[in-house]
């Protein structure tokens, strides 16, 4: 069948050429990204029809929240789809690092390390952690300690260097490895290069926690970190798993005691998992977690269209549009503000809500530099709503992320090539 173009006629005839050859370029990486939706969208499914959702599980409970079955049941279904022993699913997480946090502050004590083997985490993790910022209540603070390994230079793990890391400090309780990229240039990890740093830890320290941050990543792939031996996992409800319908909250997957520690610590001992209220919430997390493979799929094949008609223009990419993605983000390398603002603020100028404002680079919690952001999205800081950001330091790398519609991430971005190179 032809293609229709129509939507191309304002732009240049030579960008006009080139989006045709990328939307052919790209065509064999959307049929795979097709099969892996229609993969994960039987999984999910088939966890609705066994754990029997109907309407009343939908209604959310009010108060205490005691004996809310709707929340239980979601819980067991995240529990299945991440293939763990227990789960935690709240509108009481604010927020991705919130429920890290959490997370790691249920299986800490004072006198106990925190490693990350993936290299130094990104910022707001650095402000729980206390070595970046000036907060009260920080790990440190609190008597917990904190050692990563460096990665090489190519942004892989470097194993001799953790395994002497590793086997030197007998404090070292957690180890955490990051997904995703954060506000690195390195690749993004897939699900298989963390099933090899799992096996790794295990040789060198059996008995430690292994927690991954699994923020940006789920649905990203046809398998999940915890499928492969990780004990505790966390992510936020208004990035991938509530596909841009839940409009707060966090989840954190695991076994079943590390969970109900990090309950406790969201809550309080003795209450753990039993209370807190969920109306009026619980449809929107069923829904949205019942479209996330589809809406997850819909931003990859954006970021695919993204890395290839940016490459065709000159930009350093990362992800390159037929690497292998393990998230919803895609890399791009500007050397310099100017051009960074300039395509932030159009796709800012191309979203849903607030196009007539234009982004400036401004001060953020959590973060050491002033970061620029595009984020006109129906839920604030919804990631798996197209999005773009990054701070103002060198390299001077925008991370663009999400896209609820593919259609969407083509309009914005194909603007932001023709107002950045062709005006």
């Amino acid at each position: 069948m032809e293609m229709n173009y129509s939507w191309l006629a304002d732009y240049p005839t030579e960008l006009q050429e080139k989006i045709k050859q990328v939307e052919a370029q790209v065509a064999e990486q959307y049929a795979k990204i097709d099969d892996q939706i229609l993969f994960n969208q039987k999984r999910v499914l088939a966890l609705f029809r066994e754990h029997h959702v109907s309407e009343a599980d939908l209604v959310g409970s009010t108060g205490y929240g005691c004996d809310d079955m709707g929340r239980d049941k979601l819980d067991a279904i995240y529990a299945g789809y991440f293939k763990t022993e227990d789960a935690l699913v709240r509108p009481q997480f604010v927020s991705g690092t919130h429920a890290i946090a959490t997370a790691l502050y249920g299986v800490l004590k004072p006198g106990e390390t925190l490693h990350y083997l993936t290299g130094m985490p990104y910022d707001t993790i650095q402000q729980v952690i206390g070595i970046a910022g000036d907060n009260s209540g920080t790990m440190q603070e609190l008597g917990m300690g904190f050692s990563y390994t460096p990665l090489l230079e190519n942004g892989k793990v470097d194993y001799e260097q953790a395994k002497k890391d590793l086997s030197a400090d007998p404090t070292i309780k957690v180890i955490a490895l990051q997904r995703s990229r954060g506000y690195e240039t390195r690749a993004s990890y897939t699900v298989a290069e963390l099933k090899e740093m799992i096996d790794f830890i295990r040789e060198i320290i059996p008995e430690a926690i292994i927690f991954v941050d699994n923020c940006y990543g789920e649905f990203s792939e046809a398998s999940e970190p915890s499928w492969f031996g990780a004990d505790l996992m966390a992510g936020s409800l208004f990035k991938n798993a509530g596909a841009g319908i839940a409009k707060t909250g966090g989840y954190i997957v695991g076994k079943k005691d590390l969970v109900e520690k990090a309950a406790t610590r969201l809550t309080i001992p003795g209450v753990g998992k039993n209370e807190g209220a969920t109306y009026p919430f619980m449809r929107d997390f069923y829904q949205g977690f019942f479209m996330a493979a589809h809406t997850t799929g819909q931003a990859i094949k954006g970021m695919i269209f993204t890395s290839a008609l940016l490459e065709s223009v000159g930009m350093d990419v990362s992800p390159k549009w037929d690497a292998p993605r393990t998230d919803v983000v895609q890399a791009v390398v500007f050397n310099d503000p100017k051009p960074m603002i300039d395509f932030c603020g159009v796709i800012q100028n191309n979203s849903p809500l607030n196009a007539f404002v234009n982004p400036i680079p401004s001060p953020m919690d959590g973060y050491e530099d002033e970061v620029i952001m595009a984020s006109g999205s129906f839920t604030e800081g919804s990631t798996i709503e197209l999005s773009s950001d990054g701070p103002i330091r060198p390299p001077y790398c925008l991370y663009i992320q999400g896209g609820l519609t593919v259609e969407h991430v083509k309009i914005a971005i194909a603007s932001a090539v023709n107002q950045t190179f062709y005006q």
